[in-house]
């Protein structure tokens, strides 16, 4: 572990400890402006017993009364009929509970308009098949305020694949908001968009933004006169991969933004020049800076910056200075110049406490622990995260094949409908375990703790740190990760690594049964200071000059296909 992350992990324990004397968080490793929602704490349970789209025992008579924690006993695709609301507040809705593979909703959005909502481990995939022009989860334009999405996979959008924007307190954590669909059913034709992000002391960080044309994302800024909030927000520790020819991020009028430690890896998608950076190269842009927004007769003017600490994959240059060729201009307005440099902060904005891990740091945690994890990750996102780690696609529509721009290659990344990639896997269930009073925590956990399981008022007898009983046994799930990103030391995988120490030169001798893809170096900070991207086959080696780095420790990263190895390298 570098010294970062080991950093980043003190001040985080030591927030939670400060702050869990007066008030817990939403549960342990919430971060951000969402930390403090508290859900459906201290209320009722509701059983999620079938997969209808209604009625008695379904998720939407679920969330139809406030002050709720939503336990499943049952996995399985809800086949939504009509969009699933939150109307009513205080709502926890737990998909770490599922016994089996997981809930996945399809067909229509999922829209929250409401406060205070927590929502963790479920999978919104809208899909094409209702011909439904919207997101698959979004809350907007009303003012909602204390709301946290943990750990969620958004895909097969219409429209945005998650959008949140005149909010407060809003944070979206280690979700995967991937695949939303080009030419689709869209009334404006081609779409294909991650989301909008917006919000009041708002937080975004640590998901992975992978296969869309544009919006990764669509900052919303203040542009609108029916706006509550404005934006004030962070995007931090983020994970954008392979977006496409339309756009990437851009927007934010009238906001105020952090953009800090977030990982831009260009995919065969992405268009522009492969080696050579420019202030107008798609693939190695940060951010497309935009002047200004009419609303009305208005004129919102473009948003404040503080970008700092991106890497972008492929372009050191662009790594070491984000703003000179990384915020790129959207427009020929006269003033053109003159706004991006007057939108370029020195320091952050004070958002939350959150401190962001170095982005390379935070591409491997995301690669390991986005999306819905729990009660496993599912072949969807196996792919995502794959394709991500690899550089590559496996799949692709029509209507992207079609794209000839240089530097994109096929498959692209870019579907229009979800049976371009396969459709929906089958997510199978198994027999919940028993709860006999119906509190949402099972007999044999009951009594390991102590408690009643015929007595289900216990569930909200609460704890020294401020949380119930019921909340103790959610959070103490544990994460069967499929398909996930193992690291692994290279000497257990016959990888020789010497000499060590060394004074220059480092010998990488492959004997294990598998190719080394790329070669990345880090210094003990956790910035990537060294890399190769020639590939070591079995039983082939690569020598590295290491005489231009300082004496120090270092840690030695090989990627291959889904697996990284990982040696600590001293230099002399």
């Amino acid at each position: 572990m570098n010294l970062s992350n080991i950093i980043w992990m003190i001040v985080s324990i030591m927030a939670i400890g400060t702050q869990s004397i007066a008030q817990p968080l939403a549960f342990p490793g919430a971060m951000g402006g969402g930390k403090y929602t508290t859900g459906g704490r201290g209320g009722d349970v509701y059983e999620v017993t079938n997969l209808n789209d209604s009625g008695v025992g379904s998720l939407r008579d679920a969330v139809s009364k406030p002050n709720r924690t939503i336990v499943f006993r049952v996995s399985g695709i809800i086949e939504l009929k009509s969009r699933l609301v939150l109307r009513q507040p205080n709502i926890t809705i737990a998909g770490q509970t599922a016994p089996g593979q997981g809930i996945c909703l399809a067909n229509y959005a999922t829209n929250i308009s409401t406060n205070n909502i927590i929502i963790r481990y479920l999978r919104f995939r809208h899909g094409d098949a209702q011909a439904s022009e919207d997101d698959a989860l979004n809350c907007f334009s009303g003012a909602y305020r204390n709301i946290i999405i943990d750990h969620c996979s958004m895909s097969w959008s219409v429209d945005e694949t998650t959008s949140f924007y005149d909010v407060k307190n809003v944070t979206l954590q280690w979700n995967i908001i991937s695949e939303s669909l080009y030419k689709s059913v869209h009334a404006k034709g081609n779409h294909g968009y991650a989301g909008i992000f917006g919000g009041a002391n708002s937080s975004y960080l640590f998901n992975l933004i992978a296969h869309h044309t544009s919006r990764t994302p669509r900052f919303n800024g203040t542009r609108y006169d029916s706006q509550t909030f404005g934006d004030s927000l962070e995007f931090c520790n983020n994970v954008i991969y392979n977006w496409g020819s339309t756009n990437s991020a851009y927007g934010g009028e009238g906001g105020k933004y952090n953009m800090i430690n977030n990982y831009y890896k260009p995919g065969p998608a992405t268009p522009g020049n492969l080696s050579t950076s420019s202030a107008s190269n798609k693939r190695n842009r940060i951010l497309n800076y935009s002047n200004f927004y009419l609303e009305g007769t208005d004129t919102i003017w473009g948003g404040d910056f503080y970008i700092h600490g991106n890497y972008v994959h492929g372009y050191p240059d662009v790594t070491a200075d984000n703003w000179t060729k990384g915020v790129q201009k959207s427009s020929n307005h006269p003033a053109a110049d003159r706004l991006i440099r007057e939108a370029k902060q020195t320091t952050p904005y004070s958002i939350s406490d959150f401190v962001p891990m170095a982005a390379n740091s935070a591409y491997d945690s995301v690669a390991r622990y986005a999306g819905a994890i729990l009660p496993e990750r599912d072949p969807i996102d196996a792919r995502i995260i794959r394709e991500m780690l690899e550089g590559k696609a496996t799949y692709e529509g029509a209507t992207y094949k079609t794209v000839t721009s240089t530097g994109v290659t096929h498959p692209s990344g870019i579907i229009d409908k979800p049976s371009d990639v396969g459709g929906y896997p089958t997510y199978s269930s198994q027999p919940a375990p028993q709860d006999t009073d119906k509190d949402g925590m099972p007999d044999a956990w009951e009594l390991s703790k102590g408690l009643n399981p015929n007595n289900a008022s216990d569930r909200n007898t609460t704890n020294a740190e401020g949380y119930t009983m019921l909340e103790v046994y959610l959070n103490s799930l544990q994460a069967k990760i499929v398909s996930s990103v193992p690291v692994i030391k290279a000497d257990d995988a016959k990888i020789k690594i010497y000499p060590n120490p060394t004074k220059g030169l480092l010998n990488i001798h492959n004997l294990s049964d598998t190719e080394i893809e790329q070669v990345f170096l880090y210094d003990f900070s956790g910035r990537q200071v060294d890399s190769s991207a020639q590939h070591i086959s079995k039983k082939q080696s690569l020598e590295m000059n290491l005489s231009r780095h300082p004496k120090g420790s270092y840690v030695l990263k090989l990627v291959s296909k889904g697996v990284i190895y990982t040696k600590s390298i001293i230099k002399r």
